[in-house]
């Protein structure tokens, strides 16, 4: 027997991570929950390239010749559309599941670059306010922290209908992060777990969110955009029927997008890839005749200068980040490795963010924790990121002859996978051919 070569090869349907998974449910008999976005691989924007100008386009210059950044958000009903340097926004994340400083650094950062953050659920705090020279303000099913007075203060309000990490499923906040400051803005007891719910309390349909709309507009006076975000669940129907509501602007996230809590099960098994949500969001504002009128935002898994570009050559008018931007000011730094090490991980893995012990002090409310993360410094550091991410997006609009970042398009793109090329309505790489068109 000793003799014997014994190869041991792991199974595919029951891999050490599913066995694991497997044998903590049967310990605990509850379901696991996380923060963070999906890891099961889908296709990507990686998955697309750009062809680049050469003879049939000519590219720009990129030291003499300009690329225009800026995008108008609201222009539809709104007195006061958001104007934006560049076209790139951070997406919501909630005072409670970030920290007081988290949330100012976000708005330096944001406010540096001249785009827009935005507050997530649990109401407004006044180190974002105060630091954010445009704030979207989440109106959520859960209406924490919701008054009239921020509803005005802010520049424009985001209802959620649901969010890509989890669409159809609602919030998350485990007790160990609602401290007496969270707990009063919420409406909460202290330190006991809070779930909102998945579905406002007061309309069921797009008809009743028409009404909805025409009510936070007479509260704002007309003066604020209403943006709509959905969980990429049905894109098409879902930005068909909120432009008829008569949203002014759409917000697509795709299941590569982050969250704060929610159960695993849900981060990768619900929602389809931001690749895949894109176009379809795009051709339903095409077919009623409002792409452009509308403004699509899009969010899910952006990282980098390509992905910004190739979403908006897909159509979009602008990304949003979330993950990318914790990450920026500080989130899984190697810094900390020692203490990632005491949680029982490293730091790039770390993903317990509904717990309240972040190491860098971002997805925490601890007083101690909070206090390692400088938001001077930290704001400077997502400035930085912002700048490179647009750089990049002109680097990439120039390659392709555009002097505007609206105006790539899908023919500047063709796909490295029939699952891609599918997705994204461009032609597989070296062929005319779009998989599923005649």
């Amino acid at each position: 027997m000793d003799d014997m070569n014994w190869s041991l090869k792991e199974s595919h349907s029951f891999d050490r991570n599913t066995i694991a998974e497997i044998r903590r449910a049967a310990q605990t008999g509850l379901y696991r929950i996380r923060g963070f976005g999906a890891k099961r691989q889908v296709p990507t924007l990686d998955d697309l390239v750009f062809l680049g100008a050469s003879m049939s386009r000519y590219p720009l210059e990129g030291y003499r010749e300009k690329c225009d950044t800026s995008v108008t958000l609201g222009a539809r009903y709104a007195k006061k559309p958001i104007e934006l340097k560049i076209p790139i926004t951070i997406a919501g994340m909630s005072f409670g599941s970030l920290s007081a400083n988290a949330k100012e650094a976000l708005g330096r950062g944001a406010s540096e670059l001249g785009t827009s953050t935005t507050t997530g659920d649990g109401g407004m705090t006044p180190e974002e306010r105060g630091h954010s020279t445009q704030l979207v303000y989440q109106y959520l099913p859960s209406r924490y922290g919701m008054n009239p007075n921020d509803l005005r203060k802010a520049d424009a309000i985001e209802i959620v209908v649901g969010q890509g990490a989890k669409p159809g499923g609602g919030g998350m906040l485990l007790g160990q992060k609602i401290t007496e400051r969270v707990a009063e803005m919420r409406t909460l007891p202290e330190g006991i777990d809070q779930r909102s719910a998945c579905r406002h309390p007061d309309w069921t349909g797009p008809d009743d969110l028409a009404i909805k709309i025409l009510e936070l507009r007479e509260i704002t006076n007309w003066e604020k955009p209403i943006y709509i975000k959905c969980g990429a669940a049905r894109p098409y129907y879902d930005t068909a029927l909120a432009v008829k509501a008569g949203a002014d602007v759409v917000v697509m996230d795709g299941m590569q997008g982050g969250t704060a809590a929610t159960q695993d099960v849900f981060i990768e098994h619900v929602g389809q890839p931001t690749l895949a949500a894109i176009p379809q969001a795009v051709q339903a504002l095409k077919d009623l005749d409002m792409h452009r009128k509308v403004q699509l935002i899009v969010g899910g898994g952006i990282r980098s200068g390509a992905d910004v570009a190739k979403a908006l050559a897909l159509g979009a008018d602008a990304v949003s980040i979330g993950t990318a931007a914790l990450i920026a000011l500080g989130d899984n730094d190697p810094a900390f490795e020692e203490d990632y090490k005491k949680l029982g991980t490293r730091a790039g893995f770390w993903e317990d963010y509904q717990d309240g012990s972040d190491p860098a002090g971002i997805t925490t409310q601890s007083p101690e924790l909070s206090s390692r993360l400088d938001p001077v410094k930290a704001g400077r550091r997502l400035a930085n990121y912002l700048r490179v991410l647009t750089l990049e997006t002109q680097t990439l609009a120039r390659a392709n002859g555009k002097s505007h970042v609206h105006n790539m398009e899908p023919e500047d793109l063709v796909a490295l996978s029939v699952e891609a090329a599918a997705m994204a309505g461009v032609p597989l790489a070296g062929t005319s051919w779009i998989p599923g068109r005649d």
